[in-house]
């Protein structure tokens, strides 16, 4: 009797740790606009701790991703910049039909890590005080292609030109007025006024009305389709929690 108390003991144990066992936690390798990389980490952390699920995250501009992708790069989700990328992959069967939706509104600024240095009017284009203006490749980066547009706006494009810095993206155009190599450029929201941090030097929220809208679509790439972490990120972008976090970098929803 004893014997077979132990081994019914033994069996129960043994059942009840296989049943404690959580379901595999698997990684998803994740292609983010630069622009969003900061909330990205953030919401990074309560994914992890809500599904156990990990992300291994490549940042930079959506169209440099874009032929990344078309060349076979392995990312299993694309975090676009703006909706025609997304769109642009499902059509060339690069990425999984109906998988796409607006996970943010970008917002466009013009920075300086100068204090005083940006007007609330923007005036300062028009000035001539500066002797660089950084922008992210407007062929590459949507927030770059905006930029553009608000000079064409404001009629400046050409006194604009000779002093234009282009970087690869908008996270390197941040670098360039950071460090003070551009004394101003256009840059996202996001990137200037961080969640939980005061915002350095001065800025002007350019009117939405001199820019294109910028709609920030999430895709599902067909190498992640059998993948149960990239699915759960693009439920996970579109909760409530993570649409909390993404409005409190900037972004409208």
């Amino acid at each position: 009797m004893k014997l077979e108390f132990r081994m019914l003991l033994l069996l129960a144990i043994t059942a009840s740790a296989t049943v404690a066992v959580p379901s595999q936690a698997d990684e998803v390798v994740v292609a983010v606009a630069a622009n969003f990389a900061g909330p990205l980490a953030k919401i990074g952390e309560g994914f992890t701790a809500a599904t156990g699920h990990t992300l291994k995250v490549s940042a930079g501009s959506t169209g440099k991703f874009y032929s990344q992708i078309v060349a076979g790069a392995p990312f299993e989700v694309l975090i676009a910049a703006d909706d025609e990328t997304p769109k642009k992959l499902i059509a060339e069967g690069l990425a999984v039909a109906g998988s796409n939706f607006t996970y943010a509104i970008g917002k466009l600024v013009l920075w300086s890590a100068q204090p005083g240095y940006v007007d609330d009017q923007g005036a300062v284009l028009a000035t001539g005080r500066f002797a660089h203006l950084a922008i992210a490749n407007p062929k590459l980066a949507p927030y770059g292609q905006a930029g553009m547009q608000v000079l064409k706006a404001r009629g400046l494009t050409d006194a604009v030109a000779p002093r234009l810095v282009t970087a690869e993206s908008i996270a390197q155009a941040h670098q360039f007025i950071a460090t003070g190599n551009a004394e101003l450029g256009f840059v996202a929201l996001s990137q200037v006024a961080t969640a939980g941090k005061p915002v350095t030097g001065s800025y002007w929220l350019v009117p939405t009305s001199l820019y294109g809208e910028i709609r920030q679509d999430a895709v599902l790439l067909k190498t992640g389709e059998k993948n149960p972490a990239a699915a759960a990120l693009l439920t996970y972008l579109k909760s409530a929690p993570t649409q909390a976090v993404i409005q409190s970098f900037g972004y409208g929803p």
